[in-house]
């Protein structure tokens, strides 16, 4: 081994930095927080980002973000680096993010490397929205960064999933149907009931005003490519850690980690989609030592170029959709959830009409006769409501669980093989290594221990629950089958006459 692979190059890269992080107490932000702490021991300050929230200022929110579990590691070894995080009032949905003179003096004076992880992942929201924190966020960001002094490179998260008109997705830039600076100008002047009325024209087919407005961010980010060093990340679905900071952390509900505990409590047991598509889950451990990287390996190209990495999984250790529903069914028997609603049994459809009638029958069904039963006995109805939530969110899901695309991800890969013996290990970024059954056992462990506060002590009890539940289910299946055999029998001779016409025709 020579001298050179003794030493971590990245770390040694980010030693004296100033580094700027919006969306610092997001799910992935926090990541990235916690491991240029850990693993860049020399670099000067973090500052981040916050906005405060109705009786908690920035201070507070501070306390928050570092008492978070996640940074343990740091707390236990060296809680000193804490003092490296600064935090810095701003709001990204306001004008140079009402930033006082000082604070934006501070940060053009002294910034190295901006990371711009915020954004509003909601499916759900307006246009309005989306463009005012996506769009106008991001480029409010990037006029502060065309002020800094010594800024090296400019990393923009952007998502795999911005262009999903494209089959295939290549590591380039993509052009919006329409400028991005037009739309910002539109948003402002349109009423909101208007831009309600062309927001699905504008989508052009597009599953959400959010991957509308990444997309657009990233034409945006992409017009700034000639006045600093640019590189945009795109990860695909980001899931709980593989490694670091501990094996299945995971933080918020969305995407898979809210079908995950819909399936292990009973409550989704039908889901659309095709069980042969590559889920293109990536650990968010590995997704942000990929970032960290991207930074390091962009500073040392031509600043004139906007370089773009697809941050997926793209069939080096695929996953399906299959796979994941049936190796987490085996997983959750072994490792139930409390308060279970009944059998975690559900299954993926790729036939729309088959999963709507499963739906109605063991979704609706149920709900809607045991809201019946809490009537009955004086207590609140609950069921329907959560299914009618479940059922939105798995018609959005479906979207991306019934089609798929092809990421080319070269520069992905590229990543881990270039680096030393010391950075593999230190930020490693390589797929292959995963166990995927060990990975998803991990997954369902961290979900019920870091989301549900279920500690490993709960097991036992969880267990015998879903005994219970697995012998209720079966009891239930069984009066369904015989009153179907039932209305069949009592109907017998209605049914031979229909048969016999039906013969003749």
């Amino acid at each position: 081994m020579n001298e050179n692979s003794k030493k971590s190059e990245i770390s040694n890269f980010y030693s004296g930095k100033n580094i700027l992080i919006t969306g610092a107490t997001g799910f992935m932000g926090k990541v990235l927080v916690e491991k240029l702490l850990r693993d860049c021991d020399e670099l000067s300050k973090i500052f981040v980002l916050i906005r405060p929230k109705k009786n908690v200022d920035i201070r507070k929110r501070r306390e928050e973000m570092i008492n978070s579990m996640i940074f343990d590691v740091i707390r236990d070894r060296n809680s000193e680096k804490f003092e490296k995080i600064k935090v810095i009032e701003g709001d990204l949905t306001l004008d140079n993010f009402g930033l006082n003179g000082n604070d934006e003096t501070e940060l053009v004076e002294n910034i190295h490397i901006i990371f711009h992880c915020a954004a509003n992942v909601r499916f759900d929201q307006t246009l309005k929205c989306a463009v005012n924190f996506n769009l106008n966020g991001t480029h409010r960001v990037l006029k502060l960064a065309e002020k800094m002094k010594h800024l090296i490179v400019f990393t923009h998260i952007s998502t795999a999933y911005c262009h999903c008109n494209e089959t295939v997705l290549e590591e380039r830039y993509y052009p919006s149907n329409e400028n991005p600076y037009g739309v910002i100008e539109m948003v402002k002047m349109m009423k909101d009931e208007t831009l309600e009325m062309i927001t699905p024209k504008l989508l052009n087919g597009l599953p959400n005003t959010y991957a509308y407005t990444k997309g657009l961010t990233e034409d945006l980010v992409h017009s700034y490519r000639e006045k600093f060093p640019i590189v945009i990340a795109r990860p695909s679905i980001v899931t709980a850690a593989w490694k670091t900071p501990f094996p299945g952390w995971i933080e918020g509900l969305n995407g898979p980690t809210g079908l995950l505990i819909g399936a292990g409590k009973g409550v989704i047991r039908s889901m659309h989609g095709n069980p042969n598509h590559n889920s293109e889950a990536v650990p968010v451990d590995i997704t942000i030592n990929a970032i960290i990287i991207l930074a390091y390996k962009r500073s040392g190209m031509s600043k004139d170029i906007c370089y773009f990495c697809n941050l997926t999984e793209s069939g080096a250790n695929p996953l399906t959709w299959g796979d994941t529903i049936n190796i987490g069914r085996k997983l959750f028997y072994d490792y139930p959830m409390c308060q279970s609603l009944w059998y975690p049994n559900g299954s993926i459809k790729p036939n729309y009409y088959k999963h709507m009638f499963c739906v109605i029958f063991f979704h609706y069904l149920p709900a809607y006769f045991i809201d019946f039963l809490m009537i009955i006995f004086r207590q609140k109805p609950f069921l329907v409501k959560v299914q009618k939530r479940v059922s939105q969110g798995l018609k959005v899901l479906q979207y991306y669980t019934t089609r798929e695309w092809i990421f080319i991800n070269e520069n992905f890969l590229k990543l881990h093989r270039e680096l030393n013996d010391v950075d593999k290990k230190k930020f490693s970024c390589d797929l292959f290594q995963i166990d995927i059954t060990e990975y998803l056992l991990n997954f369902i462990k961290g979900t019920r221990y870091y989301l549900l506060k279920e500690s490993p002590e709960s097991l036992p009890k969880a267990r015998a629950t879903l005994k219970r539940l697995y012998y209720l289910d079966k009891f239930v299946s069984m009066l369904f089958y015989a009153l179907i055999f039932y209305l069949l029998w009592i109907n017998i001779d209605w049914i031979m006459s229909f048969l016999k016409r039906l013969i003749y025709l």
